[in-house]
């Protein structure tokens, strides 16, 4: 590689890792649960073949098998993700800077161009956040697919340079469907390399349309019915959807040119009933864009049009989920910000050499000290929401994901704060009112649990889990009777709920129903089958039924109810003690002896056991034998403490 390619990309590199070095020992942050840590084809029993014919974490097959592939190397360790993050990011500059080149901006331009989209303090929140490996591995396949283009728009009748574009392209909307506007990237990049788009031009774009058209309808019904961004935050009339992307085009200018504040979560905007500035911001959008291609700036009615492209299914226009928290993010102008950073890199580069160096350098010197402010704010979760509260005091769902870490970390007072923060914002909110009277329980006090749990029932009742929550509120406040039917309801809803299955079969078992507490029992094993106080508590109900049944006389279904008992507690003496008393009562004496042979190899000091072995070996001629065993038993007997 010659000196004049290599040079500015080790300083490329440099850079971005002394940008990025203070993020790069954070753990994971928000949602990377669903795409890594909790999501069942990368930790679970799944794995790459429903990675790849299941929408599992939103459908984004190529970057979930990059984390499939990264669990396997480096397990739950957060390092090795962020770096591979920060990886593609520096293959994205890199080849930023060569698509630039390719469309001859002067060398000095195109690196600057490059470096300041790179080291922008608005690229953090998809650089130091780990599952928007989303943004950085799509760029990579986008940026390779535009300078295969760029090629074969060069080499002319050579067409391996098509295929090879054509298969980024795929590979991208593979990564993240939102790369779905290349084919109008390749077309401006058409038009720009050649004044004109001609017929057979589009013959060649008709491909990646192809492609593109198939993954936009998939994105949308995948945000509708899979992601969930149906209902009242998204119904929205078609002028408010307007005026939304009039701001929000301003808005993600407004961020390149003066970065700050830069916030996880921005405060959503209300929408108006008449004309707004977001209107208004579409007419000086189109303003601007005739003014370019009036005065002929090639290069900037490039950038315009790009930029706008790009921002385009993140305007408003398609209902996103990320929109129920916010219109805007920084991480959907990942791509869309390459097109205005790129022609200011450009008009530095035709300045001369000393000037543009000077500008150019100060950009990038700013841009990096700003990017390694911002990246701490991505260290872990309490970092990413203190810092999104500091500067958005009125962000219901970082109050409430406050909670969430708090709480998890230990720190019940604190975590109860937030999420009366997060009430105070949205009264009616079911998760919140759930979790905070969970807390109250644990912190006994039930009086104040108990409103808020009724209110969680009330706001959502077809949830399982808020009325186990509540259930078990109930039982704590001496309200068994109402505590039953609050589990029982739980498992109408969710027939498999094993702790719904579990606290209702403690609770008959207390009230003397061993039949019904085994089979609850039973079930909540199956929903947790290495659920180890699950499995005690099922052997003791069994015991229970199994004397419950002897006392009637009934010593098949006794023995039966032994029987399950020693299948769920194989290593429990009294379980396979009573086995053998009950196939001893049955009749069943030859059966009963490799039985009594456990039980007292389990326990040898268990008296009663021994007793019941001697009169069963006795009883079948096997005196020597049984009177060891009468003898040891009385000698337990004796030794006993009174």
């Amino acid at each position: 590689m010659p000196a004049r390619v290599l040079i500015p990309a080790l300083a490329l590199l440099a850079l971005l890792a002394a940008a990025y070095a203070p993020a790069l020992q954070g753990r994971f942050l928000w949602d990377d649960d669903l795409h890594i840590t909790a999501n069942p084809t990368i930790v679970g029993p799944l794995g790459l073949k429903e990675i790849w014919t299941t929408a599992r974490a939103n459908y984004f097959p190529l970057v979930l098998t990059n984390f499939w592939v990264q669990h396997a190397l480096w397990g739950a360790e957060p390092l090795g993700y962020r770096l591979v993050t920060l990886a593609f990011h520096l293959g994205a500059a890199l080849l930023l800077w060569r698509v630039l080149v390719g469309l001859r901006v002067p060398p000095l331009g195109a690196w600057l161009g490059a470096a300041l989209w790179a080291l922008h303090p608005v690229q953090v929140e998809s650089v130091a956040w780990i599952c928007e490996l989303k943004n950085t591995q799509s760029a990579v396949f986008f940026l390779a697919a535009i300078l295969l283009w760029l090629r074969w728009l060069e080499a002319g009748p050579a067409r391996g340079r098509y295929w090879a574009a054509l298969a980024c392209a795929l590979l991208a909307l593979l990564s993240k469907p939102s790369t779905v506007m290349l084919p109008v990237a390749l077309a401006l990049c058409t038009w720009h390399q050649r004044g004109r788009l001609g017929w057979r031009d589009l013959a060649a774009l008709a491909p990646f349309l192809a492609l593109s058209a198939a993954a936009a309808g998939w994105t949308i019904w995948e945000q509708k019915f899979n992601s969930g961004a149906i209902g009242p935050e998204w119904a929205q009339t078609f002028p408010e959807r307007l005026a939304i992307a009039g701001r929000a085009v301003w808005f993600y200018l407004g961020k390149l040119v003066w970065p700050e504040p830069l916030i996880f979560i921005y405060p959503r905007w209300t929408l108006g009933s008449g004309l707004d500035a977001g209107h208004l911001g579409l007419l000086a959008i189109g303003a601007t864009l005739a003014i370019f291609a009036w005065r002929r700036w090639r290069g900037a009615t490039m950038a315009a049009l790009y930029f706008g492209a790009l921002l385009f299914p993140v305007l408003g226009f398609f209902s996103v989920y990320f929109f129920r928290y916010s219109f805007v993010g920084d991480h959907f102008q990942y791509l869309a910000s390459m097109g205005p950073l790129a022609l200011l890199g450009a008009g530095l580069g035709r300045l001369s050499p000393r000037l543009a160096l000077g500008a150019g350098g100060a950009l990038v010197a700013a841009c990096t000290l700003l990017t390694v402010r911002q990246a701490p704010a991505y260290l872990n979760n309490e970092a990413l929401w203190r810092h999104t509260l500091a500067r958005n005091p009125g962000a219901f769902m970082a109050w409430a994901n406050l909670g969430d870490t708090l709480r998890l970390a230990k720190r019940p007072a604190e975590a109860m704060a937030a999420y009366r923060s997060a009430l105070a914002l949205r009264p009616a909110d079911a998760p919140v009112l759930n979790d905070l009277g969970n807390l109250l329980v644990l912190d006994g006090r039930l009086a104040e649990a108990l409103p808020l749990l009724e209110r969680a029932v009330a706001a959502k009742p077809g949830v399982a889990d808020f009325h186990l929550s509540l259930g078990n509120a109930l039982r704590d406040f001496g309200r068994v009777a109402e505590a039953i039917a609050a589990f029982r309801r739980a498992l109408e809803i969710e027939p498999g709920y094993g702790p719904a299955h579990n606290n209702l079969a403690i609770q008959l078992a207390k009230a003397g129903d061993n039949a019904g507490a085994a089979s609850h029992f039973e079930a909540a094993l199956r929903a947790r089958p290495g659920h180890t106080a699950t499995r005690d508590n099922l052997g003791r109900a069994l015991m229970r039924l199994s004397a419950e049944h002897a006392a009637a006389g009934r010593w098949g279904a006794a023995a039966e109810a032994a029987r399950r008992a020693v299948t769920h507690a194989p290593d429990s003496a009294p379980a396979h003690s009573a086995l053998a008393a009950m196939l001893a009562q049955d009749g069943k004496l030859a059966e009963s002896i490799p039985v009594f042979e456990t039980a007292v190899r389990l326990d040898p000091r268990e008296a009663e056991a021994r007793e019941n072995f001697g009169r069963v070996l006795s009883a079948l001629g096997r005196h020597r034998e049984a009177s060891a065993q009468l003898e040891e038993a009385a000698r337990l007997r004796r030794e006993a403490p009174r």
